[in-house]
């Protein structure tokens, strides 16, 4: 049985990962144009297909037949071949649906903002509606657009159905969360990064929120039933949820310069099965000098503006164990970098047992003083704390404990 995904680019996707752990079927991706999509429908090799963007409306003409959720949705993204006939279907609204029931809130009668008019939007919409919400769609032009959220200031919940905040756009945000004080809960459809600028904003405001990685599982699971004609626990759906969400996620360890970073980081992304990443190290490689060197022709500033230019690019990377410089959280901005991806583990140890060797802010101030000036710096970034006292190996059994857990 071949199957795979149809869409215009899809070189980020996590469905081949998804359905390596649904069903018995090799899984490939289908790039094609739109001028190639006529043909593919009609002569391709496969027995079922997933549907991304652009194509979910596309494929509709070429179905025999289309489900009662097609048909209600007018979108597909589903496509099985069965007894001659190209039948079309949308597991959207099932992992959508999955996804507000994950949450654990109850939307009826509360007013639900829908960012977006695209398939994802009407998805979350027919879901809301029938789960007694009081939906109101937001446009950039409709009679609800983004210049009059303010009359929505009573809203319970926000989706965004919209891409704005997605790879490798991120950093960004579709509305403004100060605007809702009522604020029960923030959807995003939107799953990679793990944490777009949306649910950054969500978390700074102790906001509930979920990214749209539960979804996109909860979909495949239904799809892989479709096409394997076959029945999957939902129980399927939190088993790989958790497996994917501990692959992609980077680990990001920080603490003052010699505290075992680099170390620790090594071991730990042996162990889990990572790709370790010194951040001083790619500075060096970008730069093309060392770093005495920039300190020297550039002063801290100049670092510092190099080390932000790195972390932008690491931060957007999946499945790294990444060991940052000393003074990154010295930089506010290097945290929604770090975190969009990631946890972060702060890495304490004695500072009479710190180095100083190749190391030029340690080697011009007073550890105690630097210590205690980004304490509260290394507080405000880190999600966990880990003192290095012991061995590495009991260091980094004790990361990877809480890290599955």
């Amino acid at each position: 049985m071949k199957c795979g995904l149809l869409g215009r680019k899809l070189g980020h996707s996590y469905s081949p990962q998804i359905h390596a752990c649904l069903g018995c079927y090799s899984y490939e991706l289908f790039e094609k144009e739109p001028e190639e999509l006529g043909e593919f429908l009609r002569n391709g090799d496969f027995t079922g297909i997933n549907v991304t963007m652009p194509y979910k409306k596309d494929v509709i003409p070429y179905c025999n037949e289309l489900s009662d959720c097609a048909k209600k949705l007018g979108a597909v993204n589903v496509l099985v071949r069965r007894n001659g006939k190209l039948i079309g279907h949308n597991t959207d609204y099932f992992g959508f649906r999955s996804m507000v029931e994950r949450s654990g809130v109850s939307v009826a009668g509360k007013k639900s903002l829908v960012l977006g008019t695209g398939g994802a939007s009407a998805t979350a919409v027919a879901v809301l509606t029938e789960l007694g919400a009081n939906v109101v769609i937001v446009s950039r032009t409709g009679e609800n657009n983004y210049e009059n959220l303010h009359l929505h200031s009573d809203s319970s919940f926000i989706v965004n159905a919209t891409p704005v905040g997605m790879y490798p756009n991120t950093g960004v945000s579709p509305v403004d969360l100060s605007l809702f004080p009522k604020l029960e809960y923030v959807f995003d459809i939107v799953y990679n990064p793990a944490r777009t600028q949306l649910l950054l904003d969500a978390e700074a405001r102790n906001i509930p929120c979920m990214n749209g990685l539960w979804m996109l599982v909860a979909q495949a699971k239904e799809a892989s039933e479709w096409f394997a004609d076959t029945k999957i626990s939902n129980e399927e759906i939190s088993r790989i949820h958790a497996k994917l969400s501990a692959q992609t996620e980077n680990i990001v360890l920080v603490g003052m310069p010699g505290c075992g970073k680099s170390a620790i980081g090594k071991l730990l992304a042996e162990y889990l099965g990572k790709t370790f990443v010194d951040t001083d190290a790619e500075i060096e490689k970008t730069a093309g000098i060392t770093i005495p060197k920039i300190f020297a022709k550039d002063g801290e500033s100049g670092f510092r503006m190099l080390e932000t230019q790195v972390l932008t690019r690491l931060g957007m990377a999946s499945g790294l164990v990444i060991a940052t410089g000393g003074g990154c959280v010295t930089k506010e901005e290097n945290y929604p970098l770090l975190h969009q991806n990631g946890s972060i583990w702060w890495i304490q140890r004695e500072i009479a047992s710190l180095p100083t060797d190749g190391r030029p802010l340690s080697q011009i101030n007073n550890l105690q003083e630097m210590y205690q000036m980004r304490k509260p710096m290394y507080q405000r970034f880190a999600d966990y704390t880990v003192v290095n006292d012991r061995t590495l190996d009991e260091i980094v059994g004790e990361i990877r404990e809480v890290y599955y857990k």
